[in-house]
């Protein structure tokens, strides 16, 4: 299994003028979010905020603030941003702010950051799994209809995901990967037979390994950790596939680290 983060929520470059330009104009010191520093040349103080911070606090604040959304980073980020959390337990006030949104189920807000995947090497069962979580959710596929698997194709004939568990016996090893190449050959000889592709997928199995692009927003994500983390009952491929998403969203955005511990 290969999992890679190919993009993620990123301030557009209007929005950091505009933000570079209204702290430049206003009487405030604010903390710059790192990406608009970059551009702007400010070297911001330690503790900026993170892009995807800045989009959360413009999301949750235009509930309840008279300012603008365009406004929000600009007239309120010192306060959120540049002062210590006033609940006692650590971070800013938009620690707190997002610790209190979080607890009180307003997670919608959370819903405008978004995380998009490249997964590799997945079981067609795991597949059917994750496309149970479909709300905040887009999928795009590899085909086995498109993607020819004959030993003869590009592709060289499928790839398969062998379960921990069977890999414990040398008995169960060599019957699962014989039971695979008896596959293999059956889906080869159906092509050869001028079975379409799109009939002969039909033997292959759930072990067969595919690949897939994936984008999901925060609140469906910390969903599908919290359903899907290990002690939960889910099936151990899945549970690995949900550490690693985490990990890849905390290591761009390790602001979101508690409410991942949190569900």
């Amino acid at each position: 299994m290969s999992v890679m983060l190919t993009a993620h929520t990123r301030l557009s470059d209007e929005f950091k003028r505009h933000l570079y330009v209204s702290t430049r104009s206003d009487t405030m010191s604010f903390r710059h979010v790192a990406s608009a520093a970059e551009d702007s040349g400010y070297v911001p103080t330690e503790g900026a905020a993170t892009d995807g911070q800045a989009v959360a606090l413009t999301a949750i604040r235009t509930c309840y603030s008279a300012n603008k959304p365009s406004e929000i980073v600009a007239l309120e980020g010192e306060k959120y941003f540049g002062q210590s959390a006033s609940d006692g337990e650590g971070g800013t006030e938009a620690d707190r702010l997002f610790r209190h949104i979080t607890r009180s189920g307003h997670t919608s807000t959370l819903e405008h950051i978004t995380y998009t995947f490249a997964i590799e090497g997945v079981s067609r069962a795991l597949l059917a799994q994750l496309t149970r979580h479909r709300v905040g959710f887009s999928f795009s596929v590899q085909s086995q209809r498109y993607v020819r698997m004959g030993s003869g194709d590009k592709s060289g004939g499928f790839d398969y995901v062998v379960p921990n568990t069977v890999k414990t016996s040398r008995f169960t090893r060599e019957r699962y990967d014989s039971a695979m190449q008896t596959l293999q050959e059956t889906y080869d000889m159906l092509r050869e037979f001028g079975v379409p592709a799109e009939d002969a997928r039909m033997v292959l199995p759930n072990a067969a390994a595919t690949n897939l692009t994936m984008t999901a927003n925060l609140r469906a994500l910390l969903d599908f950790y919290g359903k899907r983390r290990k002690g939960r009952g889910a099936q151990r491929e899945i549970t690995e596939l949900a550490e690693r998403l985490r990990e890849a969203v905390v290591a761009v955005d390790p602001w979101v680290q508690p409410y991942f511990d949190a569900t």
